[in-house]
């Protein structure tokens, strides 16, 4: 496999760890190859060593790592061939590489940068090392590789700190980090994992359009087979430290040989699937949902076809550096902006949108986690009418038991002092549902309902992987049979075949226990398998809603055709188009002025009406029938 026109050569790579008793291999006999130029992808599941790879090349692994076999790297600016993992590991010839020949990427950018220094200073710190500069020549250079990633005002950014940039832009100026001594060699490890579809589709053409200004190559780490479709000219798929499969993307796409691949393959969820197909995750997960309607106390059914009506819902901010007594009604931020829709008993409507946007923020009015400045919201509930906003005492209590949420991030949102019994007893135990024997029935039923065994209600939540943690989540707001599910994001961490394991989970539970879902999420292919209506934010409103089969082939406002085109496919037909990214085209920007724009006064904006439920924001002056042509 080591060909001398390689640029890196990873030849029969082993990687252990230190166990008490033994040891865990992490990486096996693993042998692949980065072509001068080229996007070399590696593709496996969380847990497969993918990261443990990347971490070898760049001679930042763990000291008590063991490691076996050869890392070449053929140095263009030099023409010499060194093995990287015989290099002491901070000796002059490693720490000239790393960072200066061969730069990274990685996953989580608020927790690479440091916290106390500045954006520019902490570039500036690899010329430094890397290069004989003064202070003046160091900046200009900073601010030019920052403007080349992307940022309008590079010289302000310099000077800004971590948490004064959004994601996206801090991932953006980690990109500037790792490139900025221009090296041969780039690894992104999971770049776009933790970003939203339109910021993601942007960080993916940056790294596309600098890899052909730089003429560098990329080793990409992902578990997303839509990235890979749309970067990649070479694919390795690895499961558990070892190759199962690797070629050009053209042959692993068309025709993957190996189970495994077919297996990641058909995990991902995709815009083409028939109604009532399944996903197929590599391992299901077996489930007893019909022993928990047994278990759990049948509560009063909703008599109204629509559960919650939501109307006219506003919530404003005031950013701290505008707080005090002469702050103005113009420093204002306007994270909910009039938003009025309908869920029905036992639908799931989606909510998409950008990062930002006030999804998060409606779905905790919703919850009673924050006020509304103003509007109302109604729950048709078999109990009455309750006035969410307004409930107090018994009524807020009966709301709280009926409305429940999964989280985004199921580390944080599990108390890791807590063992998974009194996790999903908790709720039984605040709502006094079952006592003694009978509560620990439920809970055992609960998990067994998400596909754990008995065994783990005495494990806290640190010992269980991703997806598992995500289970317990939906376990604990099952707890008390609640009419209407919110969830936020509760897959975009979890690598392919855990989301599919989770999405059917929440179908089933969804069809067993008629649950209603609120589904709120970026990536509109996930939507696409869960929802029977979306609902399109934008900015703080609603700007198009309709049923999930109309939002997804014709979808009329600019901003919803800017989501699909954003959403990466594991389909090299389907390719995403870079052209249609970033910035609209001049016609677009005249379209969205003539139909769309309110020209800063929202009043003259309103929903009209196509017809089917699809609903759109547009000026009141525009006729429906100029929308649709």
């Amino acid at each position: 496999m080591v060909e001398r026109s390689d640029l890196l050569s990873v030849d029969r790579l082993g990687v252990r760890f230190p166990l008490i008793g033994g040891s865990l291999e992490a990486v096996r006999s693993f042998s692949m190859r980065v072509k001068p130029g080229k996007v070399t992808a590696l593709v496996g599941e969380s847990g497969s060593g993918k990261s443990v790879i990347g971490r070898a090349i760049m001679g930042i692994e763990t000291p008590i790592a063991s490691t076996e076999g050869r890392i070449l790297f053929h140095d263009p600016a030099t023409d010499q061939e060194v093995d990287l993992l015989k290099l002491p590991r901070d000796g002059r010839q490693a720490r000239h590489i790393r960072g200066n020949r061969i730069g990274m990427i990685f996953q989580e950018p608020m927790t690479s940068f440091s916290p106390v220094h500045t954006i520019g200073n902490q570039i500036e710190e690899v010329l430094k090392i890397h290069r004989v500069l003064d202070g003046a020549e160091r900046r200009r250079q900073v601010e030019d590789m920052l403007g080349l990633v992307g940022f309008e005002k590079p010289d302000r950014v310099f000077d800004m700190y971590p948490f004064e940039l959004s994601g996206g832009m801090r991932q953006r100026a980690m990109i500037a980090l790792a490139l900025i001594c221009r090296p041969a060699l780039l690894i992104a490890d999971e770049p776009t994992t933790a970003l939203d579809v339109t910021i993601q589709a942007q960080i993916l053409k940056l790294l596309k359009e600098l890899q052909d200004k730089l003429g560098m190559a990329i080793l990409l780490i992902t578990h997303d087979l839509g990235v890979v479709a749309s970067l990649a000219d070479e694919v390795v798929v690895i499961y558990r430290g070892e190759v199962m499969e690797a070629g050009p993307v053209e042959v692993i796409f068309r025709n993957p040989g190996h189970a495994y691949t077919r297996g990641l393959m058909a995990a991902v969820p995709h815009f083409d699937m028939a109604p009532g197909e399944r996903l197929k995750p590599l391992r299901e997960i077996r489930t007893d949902a019909k022993a928990l309607l047994s278990a759990c106390a049948a509560q009063p059914q909703p008599t109204s076809p629509v559960l919650l009506s939501v109307r006219n819902v506003t919530k404003t901010f005031l950013p701290k550096s505008a707080s005090g007594f002469f702050s103005r009604a113009s420093d204002r931020v306007l994270a909910v902006n009039d938003v009025s829709f309908d869920i029905k008993a036992g639908e799931t409507l989606g909510l998409v949108g950008e990062s930002g946007c006030g999804k998060t923020t409606l779905s905790k009015i919703l919850m009673r986690g924050l006020s509304a400045d103003s509007g109302s919201i109604i729950y048709h509930g078999g109990d009455g009418d309750i006035d969410v906003l307004a409930a107090g005492g018994r009524a807020l209590k009966t709301l709280r038991s009926r409305l429940q949420m999964v989280f985004q991030d199921p580390v944080s949102s599990l108390s890791p002092r807590m063992t998974v019994r009194s996790i999903v007893s908790e709720p039984l135990q605040i709502h006094e549902r079952a006592e003694g024997p009978e509560r620990m029935d439920v809970v055992r039923r609960l998990i067994a309902a998400i596909g754990l065994p008995e065994s783990a209600l005495g494990r806290y939540p640190h010992s269980f992987s991703g997806g598992q943690r995500q289970r317990i989540g939906i376990a604990r707001a099952l707890a008390l049979r609640p009419d209407l599910v919110i969830c936020d994001e509760p897959v975009s961490a979890l690598d392919v075949s855990v989301q599919a394991q989770i999405l059917n989970l929440m179908k089933d539970l969804k069809s067993e226990l008629g649950l209603t879902y609120l589904f709120i999420s970026h990536n509109l292919a996930v939507v696409n398998y869960m929802a029977d209506r979306v609902a399109v934010m934008y900015a703080g409103r609603i700007v198009e809603i309709a049923p999930c089969e109309v939002i997804m082939r014709r979808p009329v406002h600019p901003y919803t055709k800017k989501l699909l085109a954003a959403v990466p496919m594991a389909d090299l037909d389907h390719p995403l188009d870079f052209a249609l990214i970033g910035e609209p085209s001049a016609a677009a920007k005249k379209k969205w002025a003539r139909h769309f724009h309110d020209e800063g006064d929202p009043a003259n904006l309103a929903h009209a009406d196509l017809g089917g439920g699809h609903l759109v924001l547009a000026r009141r002056t525009v006729d429906a029938r100029e929308l649709l042509s």
